[in-house]
């Protein structure tokens, strides 16, 4: 059974796919979109629909020097940053975060994030809350595709999930998070990837030949409801449909289309640089821009990746010159701009990298990979913002109290979204039920 927390009401997810084709009708995983918005209704989720929007810091940011300061530490592990006041008393960051400051009584620090399986550069715990050891078969799903999986889309023409990283040197910092054993149809829409050339319809292509076209994917429902056992076919006639309802709907060109927005607020979101840094992503606030655009017109969890942070050599005067400021002031930026519009209760921000950096300075003034513990931010979602969460030692080595589990904060974001991460599972390749979360409850404190 599929269960929608809210007032009880319990949808059935047995239907065959035969079922779930019916022409005028959306498969959403088993649900029709009318009993997906019936569902929403019953579980209170109105207005402005419940969203995600991941921020994968590529290549490990330094959380010694952004939440986590060590001042009471040796000069070789502290370093030359120092703290300020922020908005909410009691909380302190650093110095070249001024408007994160100002915006912290919506946000939530994490201190004492771990569970990385290793020092190796890879988004995948932080797009899927897992580890890649022992994987199911067909590999753990990202956020997005279990999303767009159990909730589905919130409008036929808007992909539930969006990945607005561009392809990078080191493959891992330019994913969007995979659908894993949820297959292609639930994979993310890219818009500055491969999916870019199929926005536009082909020379010759009008509006009659897509009428035939409905006419084709009609037939080739009939077709699939007489294959329906086939798994090659899965996720063809769902990628088909949403390529058809993008096609002749401007909402996805809309959201992605930039000019369309108040020069005032691509003003107030600052310059950056659309070019990928090195072997990482771009630092671009346009795409936190985009983000907010795309939550706005249906998507349910949008990602993008940020620049590369792996210091080894020359850690703070890199930070502090080609990064922290234009990091700063685009998140800042985009969670006041949320809340402004109304969204910041329903959409949940999450900032973040692979792992922590090194305590100690090293001999070329960088940080080097350190798995034990790192850190991280949370914002909006309707949680109890304006707090810290976990602490680590002196020297910023190891969780002190508090520890926080990433899937912890996959089950928190699950929660956020409508979907309840200690009952609801999916099927792998081999048919054996998966939790969505495995082993973590929502944090407690939000």
């Amino acid at each position: 059974m599929l269960t929608i927390n809210g007032t009880g009401s319990r949808l059935c997810d047995g239907m065959t796919r035969r079922d779930a084709l019916k022409i005028g009708g959306l498969g959403l995983g088993g649900l029709s979109l009318a009993e997906l918005l019936a569902a929403e209704k019953a579980a209170g989720i109105t207005g402005s629909h419940k969203a995600v929007i991941m921020i994968y810091m590529c290549g490990a940011p330094p959380h010694q020097d952004m939440y986590d300061l060590k001042m009471e530490a040796p000069s070789n592990i502290r370093g030359p940053f120092r703290p300020i006041d922020t908005c909410v008393p009691g909380i302190r960051i650093c110095e070249h975060m001024p408007m994160l400051a100002g915006v912290m009584d919506k946000c939530i620090p994490l201190r004492s994030v771990y569970g990385s399986p290793n020092g190796s550069h890879d988004s995948f715990i932080c797009y899927t809350g897992h580890s890649f050891v022992n994987q199911p078969t067909g590999n753990w799903p990202s956020m997005g595709a279990v999303a767009s999986r159990l909730q589905g889309a919130t409008n036929v023409s808007m992909p539930p999930f969006i990945g607005l990283s561009p392809n990078t040197g080191h493959p891992p910092y330019g994913s969007p998070g995979h659908p894993g054993f949820l297959g292609i149809s639930h994979a993310a829409f890219r818009p500055s990837g491969p999916s870019r050339a199929n926005m536009k319809l082909n020379a010759g292509i009008t509006l009659g030949r897509l009428g035939n076209r409905k006419q084709l994917l009609a037939g080739l429902d009939a077709f699939r409801r007489t294959h329906s056992s086939d798994k090659s076919l899965s996720g063809l006639d769902d990628l088909n449909r949403q390529a058809l309802d993008i096609l002749t709907s401007s909402r996805l060109a809309d959201a992605l289309d930039l000019s369309k927005e108040d020069p005032a607020v691509r003003e107030r979101y600052g310059k950056g640089s659309p070019k990928n840094y090195g072997d990482g992503a771009p630092r671009n606030p346009e795409h936190f821009l985009m983000a907010r655009r795309l939550v706005e017109a249906g998507a349910r969890v949008v990602t993008l990746n940020f620049g590369r942070w792996d210091f080894h050599s020359n850690n703070h005067n890199t930070a502090r010159d080609t990064h922290l400021p234009i990091f700063d002031r685009s998140l800042a930026t985009l969670i006041a701009d949320l809340y402004e519009r109304g969204m910041g209760e329903d959409v949940s921000v999450v900032a973040w990298g692979e792992f922590g950096r090194t305590p100690t300075i090293n001999k070329t003034a960088g940080r080097d990979h350190w798995p034990r513990v790192g850190g991280g931010l949370i914002a909006g979602g309707g949680m109890q913002t304006g707090q810290v969460i976990g602490s680590t030692d002196r020297n910023g080595a190891v969780p002190k109290d508090r520890p926080v589990h990433f899937g912890e904060v996959f089950a928190t974001l699950y929660r956020n979204l409508g979907l309840d991460p200690a009952t609801m599972t999916l099927p792998d390749l081999s048919g054996r039920p998966q939790y969505i979360v495995d082993q973590h409850v929502p944090l407690p404190e939000v």
